[in-house]
């Protein structure tokens, strides 16, 4: 019960908690500083450990042992503010009678600094020293944990530093444990904090138990060991999260300096540490201390308390029974075993049976189809999905000189002249099956392999190497895959048939053949010298033809140019035959008139552009010669002397 020393003044002094106030705070101190000391040594080492080996078990499991050991450390200290109040309490300081004056400052600078120390005095008054400190611990052991958070820790050997590790924090919670079991006797008249920092110390013993446990059971092939090292921050950071909440409401509640204070730093999670647990004896003593509420009174829940045993059998038995319903959905199947022994195959729907583990139901697909690559590689990332109109994602990648994740290397025969060989070609042959249909197909499925996809890829890993092993690179490249791929699944369905598998296989797809990534360069430049030979050949070939038929071309326009020469030639000696055969005759029948004609005909082609006036001596008769008037006509131009204007006259 707490103290106002208003009312009881001196009488707190007969009080054994106030005896034993200053002996006590002197512990709280002592113990405080100690783990303190151990706590940020471990916070330290954490750090350090984690700039080196961030992937270790180490920096996770030291900052959550540091941070169970700040929470024991803010509880002495919130349990030390008490015992100093009760001290005081005891032993109160002597005012002094003559109050020296304070100086009031001169400068305005002074004077800011007087007010602003002045409100943080205020405000540091109104909240209280014991909530800045608890609210900073638990924000530090926050941090702590918060350090430590991380799931994906790979599993490690620790070696010898495991054992001595282990062996400090046993050796840290047996003398906690010694504090504790000391803190738990002690009477509450005396020290009524002793019980709440006793729950506190089982935080941190638990901590550094399990944290020794994870040391020795690590190994490289145990996981558990580094999640529970990242789990044990839980228990802390609970307690630190309570803390932090029991410090805020703490300011909206008044205080009194005359009034003992309570203790700020307790906790719900921590109280529930004990054996046996009793989470709803805690609940109701906090109901009963904080807002007066006595559960024992109401009858309702004295009924439920008396009720609660049987109702609870009840429960469980119908729970129990309706482990016998089992639903199996539209996609699958069940296996019903009763007492282990399968005895009926359940179709899709609602179907009912012994509970477990009297009967059970193993579920198994039911038409489920799945596609199955004969190797697999590393884990990739997640798939995107590509835009349509965006460039293709690189899964589609088929080209050869670039690796694939389902590729298999295979050995195939190779011959060169009369030497035998093998070669390396890579693969991507896939499977697309499911479980069988029948009753008989799914237990075999389920009973007779242990794992399908593997039994399917290591039967087909067997039937390609015995396969390709007869078959050369071209005949590979060249061969129709269609009909491989179903000599492939036809081969890999009699085999699961003949081990009584229980699977079918739909489709066989040959995704890709090709050379290893790190042949194709060199194939491909054994292809492109292929190809350039061939194309040579082509192009002297074709230069060849080129010649030969511009020959031709020459030789036939020559002999049509002589062809024809000849036949005018001929054609022009004949025409002068005939013509002169035809002038010889007609000199002969029409004489001097022939003679004339042809002469004239001469003349007229010879003067045929020439401007001529011809005069017949006839015209006029004998005695008269003709008369011509030259002032109609123009003498020729003559280039040397200018033209001379003929007379006008008459001229004979």
């Amino acid at each position: 019960m707490q103290v106002d020393l208003d009312v009881e003044g001196p009488e707190v002094a007969g009080l054994p908690r106030f005896q034993q106030a200053i002996v006590q705070g002197r512990r709280l101190r002592q113990l405080a500083i100690g783990l303190g000391v151990l706590a940020a040594i471990g916070v330290l080492c954490g750090f350090f450990v984690g700039l080196f080996a961030p992937q270790s078990l180490w920096p996770a499991l030291l900052f959550n042992q540091s941070a169970a050991l700040l929470v024991l450390v803010a509880g002495f200290q919130s349990a030390w503010w008490v015992t100093q109040w009760r001290a005081r309490a005891i032993n109160p300081a002597v005012a002094e009678v003559g109050a020296q004056e304070v100086d009031t400052p001169t400068g305005w600078y002074e004077r800011l600094l007087d007010k602003i120390s002045q409100r943080w005095l205020i405000t540091l008054t109104q909240i209280g020293a014991p909530t800045l400190w608890l609210g900073g611990w638990a924000l530090l052991v926050v941090l702590c944990v918060e350090q430590a958070w991380n799931l994906s820790l790979p599993a490690a050997a620790l070696g010898l530093s495991a054992a001595i590790g282990a062996a400090l924090a046993l050796l840290l919670a047996f003398g906690l444990l010694v504090l504790e079991r000391h803190l738990a006797q002690e009477s509450p008249a005396q020290w009524p904090e002793a019980a709440a920092l006793a729950q506190m110390t089982r935080v941190t013993i638990i901590s550094l138990v399990l944290g020794a446990l994870c040391l020795l059971f690590g190994s490289e092939t145990s996981v558990w060991p580094v999640r529970l090292a990242v789990l044990i921050g839980l228990l802390p950071g609970l307690v630190a999260v309570e803390w932090l909440l029991r410090a805020v409401l703490s300011l909206f509640s008044p205080r009194r300096e005359q009034v003992e204070p309570a203790l700020l730093a307790r906790s719900f999670v921590a109280d529930l540490l004990r054996w046996p647990p009793q989470p709803l004896l805690a609940l109701q003593h906090e109901l009963h201390n904080r807002f007066g509420i006595d559960l024992r009174q109401i009858w309702a829940f004295t009924f439920m308390r008396r009720a609660f045993l049987p109702v609870l059998a009840m429960v469980a038995m119908v729970g129990w029974s309706l482990t016998g319903l089992h639903e199996i959905p539209l996609q699958g199947r069940g296996i019903y075993e009763r007492f282990g022994k399968p005895v009926e195959v359940f179709g899709p729907g609602l179907h009912a049976g012994l509970p477990w583990p009297l009967g059970r139901v193993l579920n198994v697909e039911n038409g489920v189809v799945h596609e199955l690559a004969t190797s697999v590689g590393e884990a990739s990332a997640p798939t995107q999905l590509s835009p349509a109109e965006g460039p293709a994602p690189l899964t589609a990648n088929r080209l050869w000189d670039a690796s694939h994740v389902n590729d298999k290397s295979q050995v195939i025969a190779s011959g060169r002249a009369d030497k035998q060989s093998f070669q390396i070609v890579n693969m991507d042959v896939r499977f697309v099956y499911r479980i069988g249909l029948t009753d008989q197909a799914a237990l075999a499925a389920t009973y007779n392999s242990a794992d399908v996809p593997t039994l399917i890829r290591s039967t087909a890993s067997r039937i390609l190497v015995h396969d390709f092993a007869s078959r050369t690179l071209d005949g590979l490249l060249g061969e129709d895959r269609v009909g491989l791929a179903q000599e492939i699944g036809r081969a890999v369905q009699a085999d699961l048939q003949r081990l009584d598998s229980g699977v079918e296989i739909l489709a066989t797809v040959v995704e890709a053949i090709h050379p290893p990534a790190g042949a194709a360069n060199a194939y491909h430049a054994v292809q492109a010298s292929q190809i350039g030979v061939q194309a040579l050949i082509a192009r002297e070939r074709g230069a060849a033809a080129e010649a030969t038929n511009q020959a031709q071309l020459q030789a036939s326009v020559a002999r049509d140019q002589a062809t024809a020469s000849a036949r005018e030639i001929n054609a022009n000696a004949q025409a002068a035959d005939l013509k002169f055969s035809a002038e010889q005759k007609a000199y002969a029948s029409a004489g001097q008139a022939f003679v004339l004609e042809q002469y004239l005909g001469q003349l007229s082609q010879g003067l045929a552009n020439a401007r001529l006036l011809v005069l017949d001596h006839r015209l006029g008769g004998s005695s008269h010669a003709p008369t011509i008037d030259l002032r109609t006509f123009t003498l020729p131009a003559d280039p040397v002397a200018p033209p001379k204007t003929a007379q006008p006259g008459a001229a004979n």
